[in-house]
């Protein structure tokens, strides 16, 4: 029986999932996102009904006991940059592929542009490769001086051909490879505008066999589409090793890296930086950012405010808590949220209105966080509540307090997770008294007088009594 054979014709392919339909449809039947389905060409003379056969060949390499792998070529090498590393799960894996994701102008390619200098000072005689697909050599040669990322082992390409690549790293035999962005380059071997789904598919692959093939570790600066994900086909994040997402606020210095997929380290792990006019620079202890009243007195501490530690990812920092309370005699006072989960905060005020008894239904109310951080943890829950209590009585809190816990809808505290991780970063910081849930057993070790309470109520009593 012959196989049929079938002219050319086009499949569309979702941008999102890869799922691939024969015609057009404005939902994608893999994922269900909407206006996802491109046209992509398939090739003439491609089989048509059931699957393709593929013949057995000879393995490049013999299977071997896994106790007999090497572990030599699986060992992470510093890149130079602290914080990064510390995502990375302690630095990069020869062969591993790095997706570096974030929002334009967030500093991408400033951290990337320090990595590749920090990389050829301590690969010792190793080159590092420089590939940019969307600024000029010379661009990027202006940036490099601002930052001090100038070094004679760091060579720069302004190509946007993937075989120009691959010839440069024919020539150069690189120890890093850098490519920014990868939705910028194209094969010349494969249809479609650069940034389509099959170019952008093409180009990570044919770079993520190379690494794997010779062992060269390569980061790739990715686009994020304007709901915050990766642009280009979901499948890109299955395909690399790495998805790092850099995070931060046009209007904060603050950047943080968070590990979203590793496959060589924790994927919970975050990084914090800060953009400066020389350049971007690791933060291993960012928590003073983030507290207004760092190492304040009674005296100078206002209403309003309470001090709490977040677990972003498994690092623990210290964020403080505004509320401004304000009478209005306008029908609906205003609430207005800044750097909290709005709809958290909406409930937490109904709770301290219906359980704590705390009149704010004629009165506005601000809430915000610190330096630009973005809390959406329930362990801050009581601390915001305290804020609030304290911003209505017009009483200040103790500047050495900390204050843990998630509330309920009875008003009960509920216990949270990391409670003697948390105190511990407190503590270093100079705090020396907390408010925790029941049954948290975080007392020992950290030093500090620990006051377990049960519910908000009691909680609000003191702040009462200490306004009487």
């Amino acid at each position: 029986m012959t196989t049929r054979t079938r002219a050319a014709r086009s499949s569309y392919v979702c941008a999102e999932c890869g799922h691939r339909a024969p015609q057009w449809v404005g939902r994608c039947p893999g994922c269900q996102a909407w206006g996802t389905l491109q046209e992509q060409a398939e090739p003439a003379g491609a089989a048509v009904g059931g699957p393709r056969r593929v013949a057995a060949g000879a393995p490049s390499t013999p299977a071997r006991p896994i106790a007999e792998v090497a572990l030599d070529s699986a060992r992470a090498r510093p890149s130079g940059v602290d914080e990064l590393d510390r995502v990375l799960g302690g630095g990069l894996v020869p062969g591993a592929v790095v997706l570096l994701a974030g929002e334009p102008g967030v500093g991408k390619s400033t951290l990337l542009l320090e990595v590749a200098a920090r990389a050829a000072a301590t690969l010792r005689g190793g080159a590092v490769l420089y590939v940019t697909g969307e600024e000029s050599a010379g661009q990027v040669r202006l940036r490099a001086e601002r930052t001090g990322a100038l070094h004679d082992r760091l060579f720069l390409a302004a190509e946007s051909d993937l075989s120009s690549i691959l010839g440069h790293v024919d020539a150069l035999h690189p120890d890093l490879l850098i490519v920014d962005s990868v939705q910028t380059m194209s094969s010349p071997e494969v249809d479609g505008s650069p940034g389509g789904v099959t170019q952008t598919r093409a180009v990570t692959v044919a770079l993520t066999a190379l690494a794997k093939e010779r062992g060269l570790p390569v980061l790739l600066v990715g686009h994020v589409t304007k709901d915050g994900t990766i642009a280009g086909p979901r499948v890109l994040e299955h395909l690399v090793d790495v998805v790092l997402a850099f995070e931060g606020d046009k209007h904060s210095t603050l950047r943080m890296v968070r590990g979203v997929k590793n496959r060589f380290g924790p994927a919970d792990e975050v990084g914090c930086f800060e953009l400066r006019d020389e350049g971007i620079v690791g933060l291993p202890d960012p928590s003073g950012l983030f507290l207004a009243r760092f190492g304040a007195t009674q005296a100078s501490v206002v209403p309003g405010t309470a001090v709490t530690v977040v677990m972003d990812g498994r690092r623990p920092l210290l964020a403080e808590v505004q509320a401004l309370v304000a009478p209005s005699s306008m029908p609906t006072p205003r609430r207005a949220v800044s750097g909290l989960d709005s709809s958290r905060v909406a409930m937490l005020l109904a709770i301290l209105e219906r359980r704590g008894r705390v009149r704010l239904q004629d009165s506005e109310v601000y809430t915000a966080t610190v330096g630009g951080m973005r809390v959406t943890e329930p362990a801050a829950d009581l601390a915001l509540a305290m804020a609030v209590a304290s911003a209505k009585n017009d009483v200040a809190l103790p500047p050495d307090l900390v204050v843990l816990g998630e509330l309920g809808l009875a008003g009960e505290v509920r216990r949270v997770s990391g409670v003697r991780r948390r105190l511990a970063e407190a503590a270093r910081l100079g705090f020396t008294h907390a408010l925790v849930p029941p049954d948290s057993d975080a007392g020992t070790g950290t030093g500090m007088k620990v006051t377990e309470v049960s519910d908000v109520s009691q909680v609000l009593a003191r702040i009462r009594r200490a306004s009487a």
